[in-house]
């Protein structure tokens, strides 16, 4: 197939380029930074720098699609060189739309300054004990059975506890929610491609959130959701409950897929690359210089959207308001302008590497990125202190060099969908 061919067919509905995006990205690249996508009247950006513009710019590119995709008609019909009050009567419409990260302009701003406020840095840190503590016990119970399917043993509840623990989740309700996010659908998925975002969980997790906040508003405990109803905007007004439940909401559910996912694409590298496994446990210091590494080669978020509000430009490309753009950051991260002529390969400690975009760039950098790469960095280092080797079981996965792989068949997720890993202890 001729890099033409591979290039015309659909992203977002493709069986083969939804389950490996690499060879189709590398041919839309060839043609330049910034496709225009004909069956859905959309831009998809593969160039670093075009998307970093975009990224930076959220004055003239809304964030109201980037729960949904480019690929999404929008709800009513642009007109004129400035759609912001169109974009503005229509937002409701949009999918996610109460959401922070559809948030734009001075609402952004607002809530986001609640996030800064509880999402700190010593607040991580002050979570680090339960962090660690957690990690070692996981661990140590599926190294003590020889082997494990990773992602749903180990990643999932992993990362649902944590964030559990960081906003003040009562341990008696945490299983309820890990059930609950575990049986949701897969985001970006061609079975729910009218609704790309599960929302069901999502409203799950609102209803409890609103019991655990009207209650920590009568028994403050000093836990992120007791921060959370004791918080101002920065105009000294008061959210209220529907704004926190929506935010408590949000912090509990964004990232913990991405996280989970994260954690089976660093494995894949660790077992897989040939003495890699044995050159971090030697030197645990390259764990996050690994991390790095792997957020830029397969990140778990392999696309985002945005919303172009006025007429405005992307490099010397005109864009008309109303164009929907998308932002394929697994493309933007491999991008050999950017990278060099080895951006498709694995290099542990490469130059710059914290430059990559997998947790976005500009007003809408991921808040949770600190919490995501601690949480990868501390159960990598929980296996590393409990066995002696890690290596998958062949049955299912193959040798090294022959590998089988499942991954979610998702437009905006990257992951494995199982793994099956064998350890000695």
């Amino acid at each position: 197939m001729t890099a033409q061919e591979l290039s015309e067919r659909d992203y977002f509905t493709d069986p083969e380029i939804l389950v490996d995006p690499y060879e189709y990205f590398n041919a839309l690249r060839s043609q330049g930074p910034i496709c225009r996508l004909e069956k859905y009247d959309c831009l998809l950006i593969t160039g670093f720098e075009e998307a970093l513009e975009v990224w930076k710019n959220p004055i003239d590119f809304s964030s109201v699609n980037s729960l949904a995709s480019a690929a999404f008609p929008l709800p009513f019909e642009p007109k004129g060189s400035d759609i912001s009050e169109q974009l503005d009567e229509a937002r409701d419409k949009f999918v996610g739309h109460d959401m922070v990260v559809c948030y734009d302009g001075k609402h952004h701003t607002k809530v986001r300054s609640l996030i800064s406020r509880v999402f700190t840095p010593t607040r991580l840190k002050a979570n680090n004990v339960f962090m660690h503590d957690y990690a070692q016990e996981l661990v140590q119970r599926v190294v003590a059975r020889g082997s494990c399917e990773l992602v749903s043993e180990v990643a999932a509840p992993y990362v649902t506890m944590i964030i559990a623990s960081l906003l003040g989740v009562p341990p008696e309700d945490r299983v309820k929610f890990e059930e609950v996010i575990a049986a949701g659908q897969t985001v970006g998925s061609i079975e729910h491609a009218d609704s790309p975002t599960d929302m069901t969980s999502m409203n799950f997790i609102a209803q409890f959130m609103a019991e655990y906040l009207q209650d920590r508003m009568k028994n403050p405990t000093g836990d992120m959701l007791t921060e959370l109803t004791q918080s101002s905007y920065p105009d000294g007004t008061k959210p209220d409950l529907s704004e926190l439940v929506g935010l408590s909401a949000f912090l509990f559910a964004a990232g913990q897929d991405t996280s989970a996912k994260l954690l089976g694409n660093a494995m894949r590298y660790i077992v897989d690359i040939p003495g890699l496994q044995q050159q971090l446990r030697d030197d645990r210091d390259l764990i996050p210089w690994m991390i790095e590494e792997v957020l830029r080669l397969e990140g778990s978020s392999k696309i985002t959207a945005r919303l172009a509000v006025r007429d405005t430009k992307i490099g010397d490309m005109d864009i008309p308001a109303g164009t929907r753009v998308g932002l394929a950051i697994a493309a933007i991260n491999r991008d050999p302008v950017k990278w060099g002529e080895d951006a498709n390969e694995f290099k542990l400690k490469r130059p710059r590497i914290r430059e990559h975009l997998a947790f976005g760039r500009g007003v809408h950098t991921c808040a949770g990125a600190p919490l995501a790469r601690a949480e990868v960095i501390e159960i990598i280092n929980a296996f590393f202190d409990h066995t002696s080797e890690i290596g998958f079981n062949e049955a299912v996965h193959g040798k090294v060099g022959s590998r089988k792989y499942k991954f979610e068949p998702s437009f905006i997720i990257r992951g494995l969908d199982t793994l099956q890993v064998e350890f000695k202890a």
